[in-house]
């Protein structure tokens, strides 16, 4: 007896209507008109089935405070990161930890599962870190989240951050982070990159690092962190997040830069929401869009992942957590209306994130964890354009979210019509 059947599913792929079979919390098997019983069925009648969406970048100890201590009326990165060191010496661990459960339901209504969430360990307390290594374990059977030990400050900038760093990773903190182009120096950028590279490695641990996140072209600690990468034999460890110094970057440098991230294995993780908020802004007219070449690193055989980045906070002021919307605003900036370039927009917020998170058992081939949304639309071009309801969450076969099918009740005239969303 099967735990679980969903009938009739659209596959992202295309294809053929399949079922997908679900015991023990993995899929058993996909393919059309399976002739098996299962203790639960559910009819998805040609509508969309994916794997979790996964959020590849983001700041959870900073989300939902939107407003404290005050709002960033510029609007600018460095206002927002000042407000952050305004609001730090204020946290609570119990606030830390209520707006990040806030934010984990919001993800899982929303059909995300997965979250690689950077956390600041500048302030020697680790409030923080100890805070969100609680809600990792409590939300542990419900959504992966994964934490970047990042020191927001400059891990040579700021006295103490090294060791700062060390003991977060000595707590369970997964992953390496690093932030080059706001230490003091390109000098110390490079020197950051060198010594974070070097801790991850000694550790076995990923990196993870906001690299060139400016309107400068002439910041490139990229190179450093390519280079860094294959010194280390880190290919596949590494991502690369931000990169928006590349859209001002001139195309001789960058015909030389992406295959060198392509040959070091190296994520690139752009998000789009903030990048086009916070980029551009000192200049007037014409104004650069701030995402990273998006297009060119996907021709080039780069994983590119979406991150959401950042929801109600110092940076911010908008946001629910949806990488549908992520993605839908990746493909206007990217220009990527072509029908594989919508593919790859969707692909960035699935099967690509879950690539750079280095998930286990992600996917819908049998063996896979049966994480699995279905959505109120056809197909994945159709979900970027619609954002749809997330009819059902699947996590490891069992649904933990359900939404009523979007409809609206039409009155022209005398006749009245019901108008499903369903296209």
């Amino acid at each position: 007896m099967l735990d679980l059947i969903l009938r009739r599913c659209a596959l992202p792929t295309g294809g053929e209507l399949v079922d997908i079979a679900v015991k023990d919390g993995r899929i058993a098997e996909v393919r059309p008109a399976l002739e098996a019983q299962a203790r639960d069925e559910i009819a998805v009648d040609g509508r969309l089935v994916t794997p979790s969406f996964v959020d590849s970048h983001f700041h959870m100890d900073s989300t939902l405070s939107y407003g404290l201590p005050r709002v960033n009326e510029s609007g600018t990165l460095l206002e927002g990161i000042a407000l952050w060191g305004e609001l730090k010496p204020n946290l609570t661990g119990d606030a830390v930890k209520e707006r990040a459960r806030r934010l984990c339901r919001w993800s899982i209504a929303r059909g995300t599962l997965a979250i690689r969430s950077h956390v600041d360990t500048s302030d020697p307390s680790l409030l923080a870190v100890r805070a969100l290594l609680e809600v990792r374990e409590e939300m542990k059977p419900w959504i992966d989240l994964q934490l970047v030990a990042f020191p927001q400050d400059g891990v040579l900038r700021l006295e103490g951050a090294r060791d700062s760093l060390e003991t977060a990773l000595d707590l369970g903190v997964d992953v390496v982070g690093g932030i080059p182009h706001f230490e003091r120096t390109m000098a110390d950028g490079a020197e950051s990159v060198r010594l974070l590279c070097e801790i991850a490695a000694e550790r076995g641990l990923r990196v993870d690092m906001h690299c060139d996140e400016s309107d400068d072209p002439l910041s490139r600690h990229v190179e450093s962190l390519i280079y860094q990468t294959q010194r280390l034999g880190l290919h596949g460890r590494v991502a690369g997040s931000h990169l928006t110094s590349m859209h001002s970057m001139d195309n001789y440098y960058v015909s030389k830069l992406i295959p060198l991230i392509a040959e070091a294995g190296l994520h690139a993780i752009p998000n789009p929401l903030i990048n086009i908020t916070l980029q551009g802004r000192h200049d007037t007219y014409p104004k650069r869009r701030g995402m990273t070449r998006v297009k060119e690193l996907m021709a080039a055989g780069v994983n590119v992942a979406f991150g959401h980045d950042c929801v109600m906070d110092p940076w911010y002021p908008l946001g629910s957590h949806d990488m549908l919307e992520v993605a839908h605003m990746g493909l206007h900036v990217g220009q990527m209306t072509g029908s594989a370039e919508m593919l790859a927009c969707f692909d960035a917020v699935t099967t690509n994130g879950a690539k750079a998170l280095g998930l286990d058992g992600y996917g819908l081939e049998p063996g896979c964890r049966a994480d699995l949304v279905v959505l109120q639309c056809r197909n994945p071009i159709e979900a970027l354009r619609l954002s749809p309801t997330r009819l059902y969450v699947i996590r490891g076969g069992r649904v933990i979210a359900r939404t009523a099918p979007e409809t609206t009740e039409l009155t022209l005239g005398e006749a009245s019509e019901t108008v499903s969303f369903d296209f």
